[in-house]
C-alpha cells in the first residue's frame, strides 16, 4: 500500500482537500496518513482538528503551533516549532509521498523537512501570483521544493514551467474547490439558519436570501496597513444598514490578530444584521456561498470558488494582486469609498443577472478530483527522486 500524508494546518485548504482525502482514505491500494498542525490545534481559531475527526478521519500526528503572538518574529518563531514537528512526523509515519496545498508557511516548513528526507511532494495550486502577501514568495519555494505540480490553470502550469520544472510533472488538474462545488448540495436556506444558529447560539438574527459574506485577511507585505484596510471596509459596510452580514475570520497571518478584534467589535456593535464565525466547516461555507448576494474581502475563495455560485466577488486591495481572476470579480481599493463604489456595483440587478448568466470560472475542469487521485496512484513515489532543472529556450 501507497502511504500518501496529507498535511493541512487550515480550515480553508482542509475544505478543498476533504474529498480527494476520502477518497484516499477509502482506497484499497493507499494507506492515509494526516497530519494537522497550525489553526487546526487552535482554540481561538476553532479546533477544527475536530471538524476532521468528524468527518471520519485518522489524525496520525498533531503539530500544534505557538500563534499567540502574530508579529513577524512570533511567525518565523512558529514555523521553527513546525519544522521540528515535522522532524517527528516524517520520521515516525515514513510517508512515500507528501501532499500539501498551497502557499502558508506550515507548508513550507513541510516541504523543506520533506526535501531532507527524500520524500516525494506532491504540491496543489501553484503558480499562482498575489503580490500583496508573502504567501506569494512561499508558494514559489514550494514549487521548487517539489516534485509533481497540479495547478488550477493552464496558465499555472506553464508558469511552473517556467520556473525550471520539468513539463511532464506538472498537471493542469483544475481546482479541487470547484469540483467539490458540483458535489456538495447545499442547504436551504432554513437549514443553514438552523445550523448557524447551533454553532452561534446567541445569534440576533435569521439570514435571509442575499446576505454578504465577508472574508478580510491582513496583507501581510503592508502590515502597518492593516488596521486602516480594515477600517475602511468596516466604514463602507456602515453605509449599508440594510444588509445582513457573515464574516468568516482571518487566517494565523501576520497581523491577523488585530483585523480579528476589529472585526469582532464591529460585529459587536451590529449584532442586528451581522455576526462572526470563526469557522463555518465545508458544508456550510459552501452553502452561505449559495444564498449570498456576494463575496466581499481579500480571500482566494471569492476568486476560485464563488464564480462557481454565479455570484459576484468584490476583490479589495493588493492581497490577491495577479491571481487569475473571472469575469464576476469586481476588483477595488482600500480606501472606504472605493470599497462603498464595487459594493454598490455587486447590488445591481444588472450585474447580478450578468453573474447569473454569463459568469465564467476559470478555474473549473471536470474531473479535478479523479485525475488527481489516479495520478497519485500511478506517480513514482521513489525516495531522493532527483529533479532536473528544465531551460526554456528562447
Amino acid at each position: 500500500m501507497r502511504k500518501i500524508c496529507v498535511v493541512t494546518g487550515t480550515r480553508a485548504e482542509y475544505g478543498i482537500l476533504s474529498r480527494l482525502m476520502g477518497k484516499l482514505r477509502d482506497s484499497a491500494d493507499v494507506c492515509l496518513q494526516v497530519v494537522a498542525t497550525n489553526m487546526h490545534l487552535s482554540p481561538a481559531h476553532g479546533m477544527t482538528v475536530n471538524e476532521i475527526i468528524a468527518d471520519g478521519f485518522n489524525i496520525d500526528f498533531k503539530i500544534p503551533l505557538p500563534l499567540d503572538d502574530d508579529s513577524p518574529r512570533g511567525t518565523v518563531k512558529a514555523m521553527g516549532e513546525a519544522m521540528k514537528g515535522f522532524a517527528e512526523a516524517f520520521a515516525s509515519l515514513d510517508p512515500d509521498m507528501i501532499l500539501i496545498l498551497g502557499d502558508r508557511y506550515e507548508m513550507l516548513a513541510a516541504a523543506s523537512a520533506a526535501t531532507i528526507f527524500g520524500i516525494p511532494i506532491v504540491h496543489l495550486h501553484g503558480g499562482e501570483i498575489t503580490e500583496g502577501a508573502y504567501d506569494d514568495a512561499i508558494r514559489h519555494a514550494i514549487t521548487k521544493l517539489s516534485t509533481y505540480h497540479f495547478t488550477a490553470t493552464e496558465e499555472y502550469r506553464r508558469r511552473v514551467i517556467q520556473m525550471g520544472e520539468e513539463p511532464e510533472r506538472v498537471f493542469n488538474a483544475g481546482s479541487l474547490g470547484v469540483d467539490n462545488i458540483r458535489n456538495e448540495k447545499p442547504m436551504s436556506i432554513s437549514d443553514l439558519n438552523a445550523s448557524i444558529h447551533g454553532l452561534i447560539p446567541d445569534m440576533d438574527f435569521d439570514l435571509k436570501e442575499g446576505f454578504m459574506l465577508v472574508t478580510f485577511h491582513p496583507v501581510t507585505r503592508q502590515p502597518e496597513e492593516a488596521e486602516a484596510q480594515t477600517r475602511s471596509l468596516l466604514e463602507a459596510l456602515d453605509e449599508f444598514k440594510g444588509l445582513q452580514i457573515i464574516f468568516t475570520m482571518p487566517n494565523s497571518d501576520t497581523g491577523g490578530r488585530q483585523v480579528a478584534d476589529m472585526i469582532r467589535r464591529w460585529t459587536g456593535n451590529n449584532r442586528s444584521r451581522s455576526v462572526c464565525v470563526t469557522s463555518l466547516g465545508r458544508a456550510r461555507y459552501y452553502s452561505a456561498l449559495s444564498h449570498c448576494g456576494a463575496v466581499i474581502g481579500n480571500s482566494s475563495s471569492g476568486l476560485i470558488e464563488a464564480p462557481s455560485f454565479g455570484i459576484p466577488t468584490v476583490n479589495i486591495g493588493d492581497r490577491q494582486r495577479g491571481r487569475v481572476a473571472g469575469n464576476t470579480v469586481i476588483n477595488c481599493g482600500v480606501d472606504k469609498d472605493s470599497i462603498k463604489s464595487a459594493i454598490e456595483k455587486s447590488l445591481t440587478p444588472a450585474f447580478l443577472k450578468y453573474c447569473r448568466e454569463e459568469g465564467e470560472n476559470p478555474y473549473a475542469r471536470p474531473g479535478s478530483l479523479d485525475f488527481i487521485y489516479n495520478q497519485l496512484l500511478t506517480l513514482p513515489a521513489t525516495k531522493h527522486t532527483p529533479k532536473h532543472f528544465h531551460d526554456l529556450r528562447f
